[in-house]
């Protein structure tokens, strides 16, 4: 990683702005330019629209010498942007610097080191970071053997559902929703499954396989919460099951991505075989 030097700070970002809804339309069409890297920003607005409680953070715009956007950033519980200027990166690091609640900012790697010493300059930044690998899939891969019968979650898979994903934040970033946000994770987890965007292959009461839709759009959909259940790994079923889930979804969008920690080789390998490419690299800061 190259050593950028920290950039010295302006105290105030006047050519930053707090969007609302009758901007809506310009946003989405500079989030349109490059729709892996800005699927959740756009299925946030085009779900809850740009002003809502559901986005857990506001939107924000950064405009250039001639007024146009060249920077829009969800700045809340966890931070994404969309931008290759320097001036918007300074801006939106000085609204993060006030921002308290915010547990995790998110974006591709150059990006990151950029905003991390601009955010540095403004504070101790304690923090922690990982880093993903982004993975990508146009067409769907051949099915080996008998499809797997998935299905939409429902209500009845809520508890088990929420056991899992649970555990997969803990594994992941060390947090456990269920003891420090029982209610609203619950409110959350309830909200996808009645959205129809929780898919599961089960088997009685067991769930072999999990993947969780996190944002939509006609370009993109977005994945996380993947799931093999232990004792059945190793059987393929993995492999099928995301096959299986590529023939569905990618009759409404015309591709999926999702996110592997990078350290994970061997999910790496797995989502390889699976039929998805590697299309760049992330980083996640986790502040303190």
């Amino acid at each position: 990683m190259s050593h950028v030097p920290a950039p010295t700070m302006e105290p105030t970002a006047p050519d930053t702005e707090s969007l609302n809804a009758t901007q809506e339309p310009e946003v989405l069409d500079f989030l349109s330019r490059r729709p892996i890297h800005t699927v959740c920003m756009t299925s946030y607005i085009r779900e809850h629209g740009i002003v809502s409680p559901l986005n857990r953070g506001r939107f924000y715009g950064h405009r250039n010498t001639n007024g146009l956007l060249d920077g829009v950033a969800l700045i809340g519980h966890a931070s994404l942007m969309e931008t290759e200027s320097d001036e918007a990166l300074k801006a939106f690091a000085q609204v993060q610097h006030r921002q308290e609640q915010s547990h995790l900012v998110r974006a591709e790697q150059e990006i990151m080191e950029r905003f991390r010493n601009y955010l540095q300059a403004l504070r101790d930044c304690r923090s922690r970071s990982s880093f993903e690998v982004l993975f990508e899939q146009r067409s769907a891969p051949s099915l080996e053997g008998p499809a797997p019968a998935l299905r939409l979650a429902t209500e009845d898979d809520l508890k088990a559902i929420m056991k899992i994903n649970a555990q997969m934040l803990i594994s992941e970033c060390g947090v456990d929703p269920l003891r420090t946000d029982p209610l609203g994770f619950c409110e959350r987890v309830s909200r996808r499954v009645k959205r129809g965007r929780i898919w599961v292959w089960t088997k009685g009461e067991r769930i072999l396989f999990k993947a969780d839709i996190f944002a939509e759009t006609p370009q993109m959909i977005y994945l996380e919460g993947i799931y093999v259940h232990p004792l059945e790994r190793g059987k393929g079923y993995g492999l099928r099951c995301m096959a299986q889930l590529a023939r569905i979804l990618l009759r409404r969008s015309e591709g999926l991505c999702l996110l592997v920690n990078k350290a994970r080789r061997e999910l790496q390998t797995f989502y390889l075989k699976a039929g998805y490419d590697i299309r760049g690299l992330y980083e996640t800061l986790y502040l303190d």
